[in-house]
């Protein structure tokens, strides 16, 4: 009789058009992708400076190449400033939106000796080619955002506990906006940024790994922090 009632009961669902509840942690994952990345647009606009400590690895044929630490700095709108401690302990670049060209210090030292290079210049481009103006949170969010409502995603991957959200994102590169790649993404629920970033290709060869720890929120960093 149980299972009778069940088929009865199932065509009656599909006769009114009511579609049974999902449980939560059954939703597809596009869905909760998408609820995360709400909560990190609604993160951000709250956010008007930010300071986190950045390590960057980046690969050749899936093996580790070349690593990078720097402190970056934020501050609406769009003042940009990146203290770097390996492999260049003194290097500094500056940034502000709307500017075609970055200030370059070379020694933190020597606030005297400074050069500008155009954004578009690969001596101040990160190895994978991303501009200085490319490197900010908000950028980063608008990206999901973007590829989230453009690219299909593929095979699930999502996990959550207390502390942060960890999933498969499918997009085009965030550089050219061309090739299809993959990123796994974890986000820390304190704050709702990023803390790691995982860029990897279709085949799963890494391209490079960004881990991004110590966030220090709205501490009102004076416009002159930004000036070289």
């Amino acid at each position: 009789m149980g299972k009778i009632n069940a088929i009865i009961l199932g065509l009656a669902f599909a006769v009114l058009g009511v579609a049974s509840p999902v449980p939560s942690s059954e939703r597809p994952d596009e869905n909760r992708i998408g609820d995360v990345i709400q909560r990190m647009e609604s993160a951000f606009k709250a956010i008007e400076d930010y300071t986190c400590e950045v390590e960057q690895t980046f690969y050749q044929d899936g093996a580790e190449d070349q690593r990078y630490r720097f402190k970056f700095y934020f501050k609406k709108k769009k003042k940009i400033r990146v203290d770097f401690s390996s492999p260049y302990s003194a290097l500094t670049i500056f940034y502000t939106e709307g500017d075609k060209e970055a200030t370059v210090m070379p020694f933190r030292f020597l606030p005297a000796l400074k050069f500008r290079f155009s954004i578009d210049n690969p001596r101040i481009k990160t190895l994978a080619g991303q501009r200085i103006d490319q490197t900010d949170m908000g950028h980063f969010i608008d990206f999901m955002s973007k590829n989230l409502n453009g690219v299909k995603q593929g095979e699930d991957e999502f996990y959550e506990d207390k502390e942060r959200v960890k999933f498969l994102f499918w997009a085009r590169d965030y550089i050219e906006d061309k090739t299809s790649e993959k990123y796994r993404i974890s986000i820390s629920k304190r704050h709702w940024l990023p803390i790691r970033i995982e860029r990897y290709s279709l085949e799963d060869k890494p391209i490079e790994s960004t881990e991004i720890k110590n966030y220090t929120i709205n501490t009102h960093l004076e416009d002159k922090f930004f000036l070289p």
